[in-house]
Protein backbone atom coordinates (compact mmCIF):
# COMPACT_ATOMS: atom_id res chain seq x y z
CA UNK A 1 0.00 0.00 0.00
CA UNK A 2 1.41 3.40 -0.84
CA UNK A 3 0.97 5.92 1.69
CA UNK A 4 1.09 9.85 1.72
CA UNK A 5 3.84 10.16 3.06
CA UNK A 6 5.34 8.23 -0.21
CA UNK A 7 3.56 10.23 -2.40
CA UNK A 8 4.54 13.35 -1.16
CA UNK A 9 8.08 11.86 -1.64
CA UNK A 10 7.84 11.02 -4.71
CA UNK A 11 6.56 14.06 -6.07
CA UNK A 12 9.65 16.11 -4.28
CA UNK A 13 11.90 13.80 -6.02
CA UNK A 14 10.32 14.50 -9.44
CA UNK A 15 10.10 18.08 -8.97
CA UNK A 16 12.61 19.44 -7.24
CA UNK A 17 15.18 16.32 -7.92
CA UNK A 18 15.17 15.52 -11.63
CA UNK A 19 13.60 11.63 -11.35
CA UNK A 20 12.13 10.94 -14.31
CA UNK A 21 11.60 7.45 -16.42
CA UNK A 22 14.34 7.80 -19.03
CA UNK A 23 13.01 5.75 -21.55
CA UNK A 24 9.98 3.26 -22.77
CA UNK A 25 11.72 1.08 -24.63
CA UNK A 26 9.21 -1.06 -26.82
CA UNK A 27 11.44 -4.06 -28.28
CA UNK A 28 10.05 -6.03 -31.59
CA UNK A 29 11.58 -9.07 -32.65
CA UNK A 30 11.58 -8.73 -36.93
CA UNK A 31 13.12 -12.39 -36.99
CA UNK A 32 9.55 -13.09 -39.36
CA UNK A 33 10.77 -9.91 -41.87
CA UNK A 34 13.40 -12.23 -43.67
CA UNK A 35 12.92 -12.46 -47.11
CA UNK A 36 14.87 -13.05 -50.17
CA UNK A 37 13.10 -9.81 -51.97
CA UNK A 38 14.63 -6.40 -50.52
CA UNK A 39 11.68 -4.69 -51.47
CA UNK A 40 9.70 -6.79 -49.37
CA UNK A 41 11.90 -6.77 -46.16
CA UNK A 42 11.21 -3.59 -46.39
CA UNK A 43 7.60 -3.23 -46.46
CA UNK A 44 7.20 -6.14 -43.72
CA UNK A 45 9.82 -4.28 -41.79
CA UNK A 46 7.94 -1.04 -41.88
CA UNK A 47 4.41 -2.25 -41.55
CA UNK A 48 5.18 -4.56 -38.19
CA UNK A 49 6.97 -1.48 -36.46
CA UNK A 50 4.26 0.62 -37.67
CA UNK A 51 1.56 -1.76 -36.77
CA UNK A 52 3.04 -2.32 -33.08
CA UNK A 53 3.86 0.93 -31.82
CA UNK A 54 1.80 2.61 -33.33
CA UNK A 55 0.48 3.82 -29.67
CA UNK A 56 3.58 3.32 -27.72
CA UNK A 57 3.68 7.74 -27.81
CA UNK A 58 0.32 8.05 -26.78
CA UNK A 59 0.34 5.68 -24.39
CA UNK A 60 3.63 7.08 -22.72
CA UNK A 61 2.41 10.80 -22.67
CA UNK A 62 -1.19 9.34 -20.75
CA UNK A 63 0.46 8.08 -18.35
CA UNK A 64 2.67 11.21 -17.76
CA UNK A 65 -0.24 13.21 -17.55
CA UNK A 66 -1.84 11.12 -14.98
CA UNK A 67 0.39 9.79 -12.82
CA UNK A 68 2.81 13.30 -12.65
CA UNK A 69 5.80 11.24 -13.73
CA UNK A 70 8.04 12.54 -16.49
CA UNK A 71 8.39 9.87 -19.28
CA UNK A 72 11.50 11.51 -21.30
CA UNK A 73 12.27 9.23 -24.18
CA UNK A 74 9.59 6.84 -26.19
CA UNK A 75 11.81 4.13 -28.27
CA UNK A 76 12.17 1.35 -30.46
CA UNK A 77 14.63 -1.46 -30.04
CA UNK A 78 14.89 -4.23 -33.11
CA UNK A 79 16.65 -7.41 -34.01
CA UNK A 80 20.14 -7.16 -35.05
CA UNK A 81 19.66 -5.93 -38.53
CA UNK A 82 22.38 -8.11 -39.91
CA UNK A 83 20.53 -11.12 -38.99
CA UNK A 84 16.88 -9.97 -40.60
CA UNK A 85 18.41 -8.78 -43.71
CA UNK A 86 21.20 -11.61 -44.81
CA UNK A 87 19.22 -13.45 -47.27
CA UNK A 88 18.34 -10.49 -48.98
CA UNK A 89 21.28 -7.57 -48.74
CA UNK A 90 23.87 -8.29 -51.01
CA UNK A 91 25.46 -4.66 -51.15
CA UNK A 92 26.45 -2.31 -48.36
CA UNK A 93 23.51 0.03 -50.07
CA UNK A 94 21.18 -2.74 -49.63
CA UNK A 95 21.65 -2.42 -46.38
CA UNK A 96 21.31 1.37 -46.29
CA UNK A 97 17.85 1.11 -47.81
CA UNK A 98 16.63 -0.61 -44.47
CA UNK A 99 18.16 1.83 -42.42
CA UNK A 100 16.34 4.25 -44.34
CA UNK A 101 12.96 2.25 -43.71
CA UNK A 102 13.73 2.18 -39.79
CA UNK A 103 13.89 6.13 -39.99
CA UNK A 104 11.03 6.45 -41.73
CA UNK A 105 8.90 4.09 -39.63
CA UNK A 106 10.21 5.84 -36.39
CA UNK A 107 9.33 9.08 -37.68
CA UNK A 108 6.14 7.96 -38.58
CA UNK A 109 4.97 6.62 -34.51
CA UNK A 110 6.79 9.57 -33.15
CA UNK A 111 9.67 8.03 -31.42
CA UNK A 112 13.12 9.85 -31.08
CA UNK A 113 15.56 6.77 -31.36
CA UNK A 114 15.20 3.53 -32.88
CA UNK A 115 18.07 1.12 -32.19
CA UNK A 116 19.35 -2.19 -33.80
CA UNK A 117 21.08 -1.53 -37.05
CA UNK A 118 23.77 -4.02 -35.76
CA UNK A 119 25.75 -6.77 -35.84
CA UNK A 120 26.60 -9.28 -33.11
CA UNK A 121 30.12 -10.75 -34.13
CA UNK A 122 32.12 -11.72 -31.32
CA UNK A 123 33.67 -14.71 -32.78
CA UNK A 124 33.74 -13.79 -36.12
CA UNK A 125 31.56 -11.88 -39.25
CA UNK A 126 29.52 -13.32 -41.48
CA UNK A 127 29.27 -11.66 -45.19
CA UNK A 128 26.05 -10.28 -44.16
CA UNK A 129 27.53 -8.32 -40.75
CA UNK A 130 30.61 -7.20 -43.14
CA UNK A 131 28.03 -5.84 -45.52
CA UNK A 132 26.15 -4.43 -42.59
CA UNK A 133 29.29 -3.13 -40.95
CA UNK A 134 30.69 -1.02 -43.78
CA UNK A 135 27.32 0.63 -44.04
CA UNK A 136 27.21 2.40 -40.84
CA UNK A 137 28.50 5.59 -41.47
CA UNK A 138 26.19 6.11 -44.75
CA UNK A 139 23.31 4.79 -43.12
CA UNK A 140 23.76 7.34 -39.77
CA UNK A 141 24.65 10.26 -42.18
CA UNK A 142 21.58 9.51 -43.89
CA UNK A 143 18.97 8.70 -41.51
CA UNK A 144 18.37 10.85 -37.91
CA UNK A 145 16.30 8.36 -35.59
CA UNK A 146 18.57 5.05 -36.62
CA UNK A 147 20.99 3.72 -33.66
CA UNK A 148 23.82 1.07 -34.47
CA UNK A 149 26.12 -1.14 -32.16
CA UNK A 150 28.35 -3.76 -33.10
CA UNK A 151 29.37 -6.80 -29.94
CA UNK A 152 32.64 -7.89 -31.21
CA UNK A 153 33.50 -9.41 -27.84
CA UNK A 154 32.20 -11.27 -25.30
CA UNK A 155 33.81 -13.67 -21.90
CA UNK A 156 32.57 -16.87 -24.01
CA UNK A 157 34.32 -15.66 -26.99
CA UNK A 158 36.91 -13.62 -26.75
CA UNK A 159 37.50 -10.63 -28.77
CA UNK A 160 37.40 -10.51 -32.68
CA UNK A 161 40.14 -8.05 -33.34
CA UNK A 162 39.06 -8.02 -37.15
CA UNK A 163 36.04 -6.46 -36.41
CA UNK A 164 37.69 -3.96 -33.93
CA UNK A 165 40.48 -3.00 -36.41
CA UNK A 166 37.53 -2.27 -38.99
CA UNK A 167 35.38 -0.72 -36.63
CA UNK A 168 38.54 1.83 -36.08
CA UNK A 169 38.04 3.38 -39.31
CA UNK A 170 34.16 2.72 -39.92
CA UNK A 171 34.22 5.18 -36.68
CA UNK A 172 36.24 7.91 -38.48
CA UNK A 173 34.58 7.44 -41.58
CA UNK A 174 31.22 7.87 -39.74
CA UNK A 175 33.10 11.39 -38.27
CA UNK A 176 33.93 12.50 -41.62
CA UNK A 177 30.58 11.94 -43.37
CA UNK A 178 28.56 13.81 -40.77
CA UNK A 179 31.49 16.15 -39.96
CA UNK A 180 29.45 19.35 -40.77
CA UNK A 181 27.13 17.94 -38.01
CA UNK A 182 30.66 17.69 -35.47
CA UNK A 183 30.51 13.77 -36.28
CA UNK A 184 27.42 13.50 -34.75
CA UNK A 185 26.94 10.06 -36.62
CA UNK A 186 29.36 8.86 -34.41
CA UNK A 187 27.02 9.45 -31.25
CA UNK A 188 24.67 6.67 -32.47
CA UNK A 189 27.63 3.90 -32.86
CA UNK A 190 28.27 2.23 -30.43
CA UNK A 191 30.81 -0.88 -29.95
CA UNK A 192 30.21 -3.60 -27.55
CA UNK A 193 31.64 -6.35 -25.39
CA UNK A 194 29.06 -8.67 -23.34
CA UNK A 195 26.16 -6.65 -24.93
CA UNK A 196 22.97 -7.46 -23.30
CA UNK A 197 19.29 -8.42 -25.47
CA UNK A 198 17.37 -6.23 -23.19
CA UNK A 199 19.24 -2.65 -22.79
CA UNK A 200 16.57 0.04 -23.48
CA UNK A 201 18.97 2.58 -23.62
CA UNK A 202 20.39 4.48 -26.75
CA UNK A 203 22.66 4.30 -28.84
CA UNK A 204 23.50 0.24 -27.61
CA UNK A 205 19.64 -1.17 -27.72
CA UNK A 206 19.06 -3.94 -29.99
CA UNK A 207 16.05 -6.56 -29.15
CA UNK A 208 17.76 -10.03 -28.92
CA UNK A 209 17.25 -12.89 -30.56
CA UNK A 210 16.35 -14.59 -27.16
CA UNK A 211 13.47 -12.40 -26.44
CA UNK A 212 10.21 -12.10 -26.87
CA UNK A 213 7.76 -11.24 -30.12
CA UNK A 214 7.14 -7.75 -28.41
CA UNK A 215 8.05 -6.42 -25.14
CA UNK A 216 8.64 -3.35 -22.91
CA UNK A 217 12.01 -2.43 -21.45
CA UNK A 218 11.78 0.59 -18.84
CA UNK A 219 14.95 2.91 -17.86
CA UNK A 220 15.16 4.91 -15.07
CA UNK A 221 16.95 7.13 -13.92
CA UNK A 222 17.61 9.57 -11.07
CA UNK A 223 21.33 10.85 -10.41
CA UNK A 224 19.83 14.06 -8.98
CA UNK A 225 17.86 11.85 -6.04
CA UNK A 226 20.69 9.92 -5.04
CA UNK A 227 22.98 13.28 -4.68
CA UNK A 228 20.20 14.49 -2.63
CA UNK A 229 19.83 11.79 -0.35
CA UNK A 230 23.61 11.53 0.04
CA UNK A 231 23.56 15.57 1.17
CA UNK A 232 21.47 14.38 4.26
CA UNK A 233 24.04 11.91 5.55
CA UNK A 234 27.45 14.05 4.52
CA UNK A 235 29.95 12.94 7.00
CA UNK A 236 28.31 9.50 8.06
CA UNK A 237 30.60 6.26 7.45
CA UNK A 238 30.42 3.84 4.57
CA UNK A 239 28.03 2.06 6.08
CA UNK A 240 25.54 4.65 6.31
CA UNK A 241 26.31 5.96 2.64
CA UNK A 242 25.94 2.52 1.28
CA UNK A 243 22.37 2.33 2.89
CA UNK A 244 21.33 5.44 1.97
CA UNK A 245 22.08 4.74 -2.03
CA UNK A 246 20.38 1.38 -1.46
CA UNK A 247 17.16 2.49 -0.02
CA UNK A 248 17.08 5.39 -2.94
CA UNK A 249 17.72 2.78 -5.90
CA UNK A 250 15.04 1.34 -4.14
CA UNK A 251 12.39 4.23 -4.16
CA UNK A 252 13.53 4.81 -8.12
CA UNK A 253 13.14 1.43 -9.15
CA UNK A 254 9.21 1.61 -7.49
CA UNK A 255 8.52 4.25 -9.72
CA UNK A 256 9.74 2.74 -13.02
CA UNK A 257 8.18 -0.75 -11.72
CA UNK A 258 5.05 1.78 -11.64
CA UNK A 259 5.00 2.94 -15.06
CA UNK A 260 5.99 -0.43 -16.55
CA UNK A 261 2.89 -2.52 -15.40
CA UNK A 262 1.15 0.27 -16.49
CA UNK A 263 2.28 0.19 -19.62
CA UNK A 264 2.33 -3.10 -20.62
CA UNK A 265 -1.40 -2.89 -19.30
CA UNK A 266 -2.69 -0.41 -21.77
CA UNK A 267 -0.72 -1.24 -24.49
CA UNK A 268 -1.54 -5.18 -24.06
CA UNK A 269 2.57 -6.02 -24.60
CA UNK A 270 4.44 -7.80 -21.99
CA UNK A 271 6.82 -5.79 -19.49
CA UNK A 272 10.44 -7.48 -19.71
CA UNK A 273 12.51 -5.21 -17.33
CA UNK A 274 13.71 -2.29 -15.71
CA UNK A 275 16.93 -0.83 -16.22
CA UNK A 276 17.61 1.57 -13.14
CA UNK A 277 21.27 3.11 -14.65
CA UNK A 278 21.96 6.73 -13.04
CA UNK A 279 21.99 8.50 -16.70
CA UNK A 280 22.94 11.87 -16.11
CA UNK A 281 21.96 15.41 -18.63
CA UNK A 282 23.35 18.33 -18.81
CA UNK A 283 20.72 19.68 -16.20
CA UNK A 284 21.93 21.50 -13.36
CA UNK A 285 21.82 18.93 -10.54
CA UNK A 286 21.16 15.58 -12.81
CA UNK A 287 25.09 14.45 -12.61
CA UNK A 288 26.95 11.35 -11.61
CA UNK A 289 30.18 13.02 -11.15
CA UNK A 290 27.97 15.19 -8.58
CA UNK A 291 27.18 12.03 -6.35
CA UNK A 292 30.89 11.22 -6.54
CA UNK A 293 31.80 14.70 -5.00
CA UNK A 294 29.08 14.40 -2.22
CA UNK A 295 30.76 10.89 -1.51
CA UNK A 296 33.56 13.01 -0.93
CA UNK A 297 36.07 13.73 -3.84
CA UNK A 298 36.81 16.96 -5.20
CA UNK A 299 36.46 16.28 -8.68
CA UNK A 300 35.65 13.11 -10.65
CA UNK A 301 39.04 11.23 -11.35
CA UNK A 302 40.67 12.25 -7.94
CA UNK A 303 42.32 9.36 -6.23
CA UNK A 304 39.24 7.38 -4.59
CA UNK A 305 36.94 7.72 -7.71
CA UNK A 306 36.92 4.38 -9.14
CA UNK A 307 36.17 3.55 -5.06
CA UNK A 308 33.14 5.30 -4.87
CA UNK A 309 32.66 4.38 -8.64
CA UNK A 310 32.45 1.08 -7.44
CA UNK A 311 30.48 1.48 -4.65
CA UNK A 312 28.16 3.88 -5.65
CA UNK A 313 27.32 1.03 -8.93
CA UNK A 314 26.97 -1.89 -6.21
CA UNK A 315 24.51 -0.24 -4.27
CA UNK A 316 22.46 1.10 -7.47
CA UNK A 317 22.40 -2.31 -7.83
CA UNK A 318 21.30 -4.12 -4.64
CA UNK A 319 18.25 -1.43 -3.99
CA UNK A 320 17.40 -2.05 -7.53
CA UNK A 321 16.86 -5.74 -7.48
CA UNK A 322 15.05 -5.73 -4.26
CA UNK A 323 12.13 -3.33 -5.57
CA UNK A 324 11.54 -5.30 -9.61
CA UNK A 325 11.56 -9.26 -9.89
CA UNK A 326 12.86 -8.04 -13.02
CA UNK A 327 15.39 -6.18 -13.22
CA UNK A 328 17.88 -5.92 -16.37
CA UNK A 329 19.56 -4.07 -19.26
CA UNK A 330 22.81 -2.70 -18.26
CA UNK A 331 21.64 -1.11 -14.20
CA UNK A 332 24.15 0.72 -12.49
CA UNK A 333 25.47 4.28 -13.04
CA UNK A 334 26.14 5.87 -16.50
CA UNK A 335 29.79 7.99 -16.87
CA UNK A 336 29.83 9.92 -20.28
CA UNK A 337 31.51 12.91 -20.35
CA UNK A 338 29.30 14.86 -22.70
CA UNK A 339 26.33 14.37 -21.02
CA UNK A 340 27.25 14.82 -17.34
CA UNK A 341 27.93 18.61 -16.43
CA UNK A 342 30.17 17.18 -13.70
CA UNK A 343 31.99 15.18 -15.70
CA UNK A 344 32.54 18.24 -18.48
CA UNK A 345 33.84 20.08 -15.23
CA UNK A 346 36.65 17.28 -13.93
CA UNK A 347 38.32 17.34 -17.36
CA UNK A 348 38.11 21.18 -17.93
CA UNK A 349 39.53 20.93 -14.22
CA UNK A 350 42.23 18.77 -15.65
CA UNK A 351 41.32 16.27 -13.01
CA UNK A 352 39.92 13.56 -15.48
CA UNK A 353 41.61 11.87 -18.05
CA UNK A 354 40.91 9.18 -21.03
CA UNK A 355 42.80 6.84 -18.72
CA UNK A 356 41.30 7.47 -15.22
CA UNK A 357 37.96 6.89 -17.02
CA UNK A 358 38.98 3.74 -18.54
CA UNK A 359 39.77 2.47 -15.10
CA UNK A 360 36.43 3.91 -13.84
CA UNK A 361 34.85 1.90 -16.31
CA UNK A 362 36.20 -1.15 -14.36
CA UNK A 363 33.18 -0.87 -12.29
CA UNK A 364 30.69 0.97 -13.95
CA UNK A 365 27.87 0.00 -16.13
CA UNK A 366 28.77 0.50 -19.59
CA UNK A 367 32.35 1.66 -20.68
CA UNK A 368 34.11 5.50 -22.48
CA UNK A 369 31.01 6.36 -23.59
CA UNK A 370 30.39 10.10 -25.46
CA UNK A 371 33.79 10.82 -25.50
CA UNK A 372 34.99 13.39 -27.91
CA UNK A 373 38.58 13.15 -29.44
CA UNK A 374 40.49 15.31 -31.54
CA UNK A 375 38.96 14.14 -35.18
CA UNK A 376 43.04 13.81 -37.07
CA UNK A 377 43.26 10.87 -34.49
CA UNK A 378 44.08 7.67 -36.39
CA UNK A 379 41.94 4.60 -36.89
CA UNK A 380 44.59 2.14 -35.46
CA UNK A 381 44.14 4.09 -32.20
CA UNK A 382 40.74 4.33 -32.24
CA UNK A 383 40.53 0.49 -32.62
CA UNK A 384 43.13 0.17 -29.83
CA UNK A 385 41.42 1.89 -27.02
CA UNK A 386 38.09 -0.03 -28.14
CA UNK A 387 40.54 -3.30 -27.33
CA UNK A 388 41.34 -1.99 -24.15
CA UNK A 389 37.51 -1.49 -23.15
CA UNK A 390 36.76 -4.87 -24.82
CA UNK A 391 39.32 -6.26 -23.02
CA UNK A 392 37.97 -5.15 -19.35
CA UNK A 393 34.85 -6.32 -20.26
CA UNK A 394 35.73 -9.93 -21.44
CA UNK A 395 37.84 -10.57 -18.51
CA UNK A 396 35.75 -9.06 -15.70
CA UNK A 397 32.75 -10.65 -17.42
CA UNK A 398 30.69 -7.76 -17.34
CA UNK A 399 29.32 -5.45 -20.35
CA UNK A 400 31.47 -2.54 -21.52
CA UNK A 401 31.31 -0.05 -24.44
CA UNK A 402 33.06 2.28 -26.49
CA UNK A 403 31.22 5.24 -27.58
CA UNK A 404 34.36 7.42 -28.89
CA UNK A 405 33.64 10.66 -31.36
CA UNK A 406 36.60 12.13 -33.45
CA UNK A 407 35.24 15.87 -34.20
CA UNK A 408 36.78 16.57 -37.66
CA UNK A 409 38.44 19.39 -37.63
CA UNK A 410 38.66 20.16 -34.12
CA UNK A 411 41.36 19.62 -31.16
CA UNK A 412 42.56 19.77 -27.19
CA UNK A 413 40.84 21.84 -25.77
CA UNK A 414 38.36 22.91 -28.38
CA UNK A 415 34.48 22.29 -27.09
CA UNK A 416 31.58 20.53 -29.19
CA UNK A 417 27.86 21.36 -28.89
CA UNK A 418 25.88 18.22 -29.58
CA UNK A 419 22.52 19.34 -28.06
CA UNK A 420 20.11 18.05 -26.10
CA UNK A 421 20.50 15.01 -24.15
CA UNK A 422 23.98 14.63 -25.99
CA UNK A 423 24.94 17.82 -24.15
CA UNK A 424 28.57 19.55 -24.97
CA UNK A 425 32.31 18.15 -24.58
CA UNK A 426 35.23 19.15 -24.20
CA UNK A 427 38.05 17.17 -26.70
CA UNK A 428 40.11 15.59 -24.77
CA UNK A 429 43.62 14.34 -25.40
CA UNK A 430 44.55 10.72 -26.49
CA UNK A 431 47.51 8.86 -25.96
CA UNK A 432 49.89 9.30 -29.41
CA UNK A 433 52.10 6.59 -28.98
CA UNK A 434 51.35 3.81 -31.68
CA UNK A 435 49.08 0.45 -31.67
CA UNK A 436 49.13 0.07 -34.32
CA UNK A 437 51.21 -3.58 -35.29
CA UNK A 438 49.14 -4.31 -32.47
CA UNK A 439 46.30 -3.94 -34.18
CA UNK A 440 46.81 -5.08 -37.84
CA UNK A 441 48.20 -8.67 -36.11
CA UNK A 442 44.57 -9.88 -37.52
CA UNK A 443 42.52 -12.20 -35.79
CA UNK A 444 40.94 -12.87 -32.66
CA UNK A 445 41.77 -12.62 -28.84
CA UNK A 446 41.12 -16.04 -26.88
CA UNK A 447 38.18 -16.09 -24.39
CA UNK A 448 39.98 -16.07 -20.84
CA UNK A 449 39.93 -19.27 -18.93
CA UNK A 450 37.54 -18.80 -16.52
CA UNK A 451 35.04 -18.93 -19.69
CA UNK A 452 34.89 -22.23 -19.54
CA UNK A 453 32.03 -23.10 -17.28
CA UNK A 454 30.03 -26.19 -18.65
Amino acid sequence: MINMFEVNETNKMIEQENLDVRTITMGISLLDCADSDLSEVNRKIYEKITRLAKNLVSTGAEIEMEYGIPIVNKRISITPIALVGAAACKTSEDYVTIAKTLDKAAKEVGVNFIGGYSALVSKGMTESDLLLIKSIPQALATTERVCSSVNVGSTKCGINMDAVKLLGEIVLETAEMTKERDSLGCAKLVVFCNAPDDNPFMAGAFHGVTEAECILNIGVSGPGVVKTALEKVRGENFEVLCETIKKTAFKVTRVGQLVAQEASRRLGIPFGIIDLSLAPTPAIGDSVAGILEEIGLEYAGAPGTTAALALLNDQVKKGGVMASSYVGGLSGAFIPVSEDQGMIDAVQAGALTLEKLEAMTCVCSVGLDMIAIPGDTKASTISGIMADEMAIGMINQKTTAVRLIPVIGKTVGEIVEFGGLLGYAPIMPVNQFSCEAFVNRGGRIPAPIHSFKN
